[in-house]
């Protein structure tokens, strides 16, 4: 058995982050969250993360990664690139190497609180392609994370393989449901909740809710 139940959750406020932090309350004795900013394009994510772990007791880090804003230019680093989904392309919201910064410097934060776990909301169903969302990539990360340290973290990904009809079924399992509905923020355009309803972001979130609603008001009939 695993006696370090420490856990570190790699959080942006969002609805699948904030579902991972439900999930690791409920797999591990203490947790704490970190995020990063980026200069990503709403600063209003920051602070929905800091309300939601004070609103949870979750003690929560927050590292500036200001140079990836420089490194990587993006639609979620720039206000003046538009926010577009071409056919064949990576979507304009794609940070190269965002995943790869966060995971290893969640690590580096790890080691020096003492948890063993990290814990993040990537997903390979609905990823829109991103290739730093892919199982492969963080398998081979994790690996290579403890290779560099010569630690034992464990990676944990509880919405690999869900898409977001089954990632709000789980929010729902943890009794979570109303509150990541209204608290969290997936928005590209900096809206709470429910959002704008016209960015990729909000389409894909809303999409997911309408079919778990449906699905669930099906077996309640």
């Amino acid at each position: 058995m695993d006696k370090n139940q420490k856990a570190l959750v790699v959080f942006s406020g969002g609805q699948d982050s904030t579902t991972c932090l439900f999930w690791a309350l409920k797999q591990f004795t203490h947790v704490e969250a970190v995020t990063f900013e980026y200069g990503q394009r709403h600063h209003k994510e920051i602070e929905a993360a800091r309300q939601i772990t004070k609103e949870l007791n979750v003690r929560h880090h927050v590292l500036d990664m200001s140079l990836l804003n420089q490194l990587a230019p993006s639609a979620l680093t720039r206000t003046d690139q538009p926010i577009e989904e071409k056919e064949g392309e990576l979507p304009s919201t794609f940070v190269p190497g965002r995943n790869l910064l966060f995971m290893s410097f969640a690590a580096v934060l790890a080691k020096q609180i003492g948890a063993r776990h990290i814990i993040t909301g990537v997903c390979e169903t609905d990823f829109s392609g991103y290739p730093d969302c892919r199982d492969v990539f963080m398998k081979s990360l994790n690996v290579t994370i403890n290779l560099s340290m010569e630690e034992d973290f464990v990676v944990h990904t509880p919405l690999m393989w869900l898409d977001k009809a089954q990632t709000w079924e789980l929010a729902d399992e943890l009794q979570a449901f109303d509150y990541i509905k209204e608290h969290t923020l997936t928005c590209y355009n900096g809206l709470m909740g429910t959002g704008c309803g016209e960015c990729p972001a909000c389409r894909l979130r809303n999409k997911g809710m309408i079919e778990f609603l449906e699905k669930k008001g099906a077996k309640t009939t």
